[in-house]
């Protein structure tokens, strides 16, 4: 795990530009986002200011500003998925959280789900959609209902629940649209866990109740019904136990920093490992301030100890 140095003057971070907006399917949520940690920076006395990532002349505009570092607000892709990290490392401007590799990684769910059941982690079942042929192997494989996803959007953006074989085609239709491959995943029935990491330290558990059809969009970001449990209600093994479930996912997809980990805990299966999260949400409704709050960490001090990411860790010193 990746020791990242406490800094106590804010003058050490020089100047940082939140980068924000963007073009992906979740720019309205990068911006609250960005607002928000643009708000918690100053307020620490970081001389911080907002670029929207918005637009193909993003690099002279980089190049241009004259900054020390980069805290990354940008959800999705073009933020999220190692493009832009790729960018920031060729500039040689030192960034918020996981690097190039962590983040193409968990963006792309398909080649996460992989390379989780080679690391031997538990994950839902799940089958390659290409065509509608596939569509029928993959409900005779996972049975009813299912769940169809695009491989590379975040926020559940594109996913769809089907209870019904006439139900596959617009799913896979829907999900196809996004211009990524497309995977049908089993339905786990039972309760829903988020771990949030912080300097690769996982804060406490909260469990997710939502009303809906499954915690999509809406239910993220927007909805006053969704429930939030922290503490979560498990006993402090099984809690520990989902948590070390959570560390080993975020280290074997290579990400680094700060995130997020999903779990569900299936009846006789147990806890199984949705997706990892590496520029998660940093909204009113936002999962990670949560945490952090319920480990004392306030919303302006998170934001803090995430720009802190953008520091080499050190080496740890053996005794």
């Amino acid at each position: 795990m990746a020791n990242y140095p406490r800094i106590t003057d804010p003058a050490a971070f020089g100047r940082v530009v939140v980068l924000m907006g963007g073009d992906s399917a979740e720019r309205e949520i990068s911006l609250l986002t960005g607002q928000a940690v643009l708000k918690a920076l100053i307020n620490k006395g970081v001389a911080a200011e907002p670029l929207d990532a918005c637009g193909r002349d993003l690099v002279s505009r980089l190049s241009a500003g004259g900054y020390d570092r980069v805290w990354i607000a940008l959800h999705g892709r073009g933020g999220e998925d190692g493009t832009l990290q790729g960018l920031l490392s060729f500039l040689g401007l030192p960034f918020t959280g996981s690097g190039v590799l962590g983040s193409a990684i968990s963006m792309d769910k398909l080649r996460t789900k992989r390379l989780l059941q080679g690391a031997g982690l538990p994950t839902p079942r799940y089958c390659v959609i290409r065509n509608e042929a596939d569509l029928v192997e993959a409900a005779g494989q996972l049975g009813l209902p299912l769940m169809v996803k695009p491989s590379a959007e975040g926020s559940s953006i594109g996913m769809s629940k089907v209870s019904r074989v006439e139900q596959l085609a617009g799913a896979w239709q829907l999900a196809a649209g996004f211009n990524c491959e497309v995977f049908a995943e089993e339905w786990v029935s039972g309760p829903e866990y988020t771990a949030a990491v912080l300097h690769d330290e996982v804060l406490p558990l909260i469990r997710i109740q939502t009303d809906g059809v499954f915690y999509d969009y809406q239910a993220k970001y927007f909805s006053d019904e969704t429930r939030y449990l922290c503490p979560c209600g498990l006993r402090p093994a099984e809690e520990r136990e989902l948590a070390e479930v959570a560390r080993a996912a975020f280290s074997a997809v290579g990400a680094e920093g700060w995130g997020r980990v999903d779990i569900m805990v299936a009846a006789q299966v147990g806890p199984l490992v949705l997706e990892i999260n590496t520029v998660p949400g940093m909204t009113s409704h936002s999962l990670v301030p949560m945490a952090a709050a319920a480990a004392g960490t306030s919303f302006d001090d998170l934001v803090w100890r995430i720009l802190e990411t953008s520091l080499a860790p050190v080496a740890e010193v053996s005794k």
